[in-house]
């Protein structure tokens, strides 16, 4: 009687592997939220098909950051945070090239800014960003 994968390898070891195989697929670019001297972070990017990226950063209970992107294609964009299980989404539009928003923090928090590219090509961004 010939043996199946289930029978020779762990579950776990199995759910491991496509858990990194799904991890992989969904890769993404995850910038670091870096204020310069006076404030300010931009940045540049391709936004690859099918992708997202991610910038994050820890705020703190108080500031404001004013913020701004344009994009060469639409892209599924929000600002978010964790608290525990739940995902909060102070900005959220789908669809959109462009966008701009003042972010009030009321919490001691990583807040991320996401896009994601749902099309079949790499759309380049622009952002901007500012806090006090």
């Amino acid at each position: 009687m010939k043996k199946s994968v289930c029978d020779t390898k762990p579950v776990g070891a199995v759910l491991a592997a496509a858990a990194i195989f799904v991890a992989a697929g969904a890769s993404a670019e995850l910038l670091d939220l870096q204020w310069d001297q006076s404030g300010r972070f931009s940045r540049e990017f391709g936004l690859a098909p099918g992708k997202f990226v991610e910038v994050c950063g820890k705020l703190s209970r108080g500031q404001s950051i004013a913020w701004k992107f344009d994009a060469d294609g639409p892209t599924n964009f929000n600002v978010h945070y964790h608290q525990g299980a739940q995902v909060v989404f102070p900005a959220k539009q789908d669809a959109t090239a462009k966008a701009e928003g003042r972010l009030d923090v009321a919490l001691d928090q990583d807040y991320c800014w996401m896009w994601t590219n749902k099309s079949g090509k790499t759309i380049a961004m622009r952002l901007s960003m500012e806090r006090w």
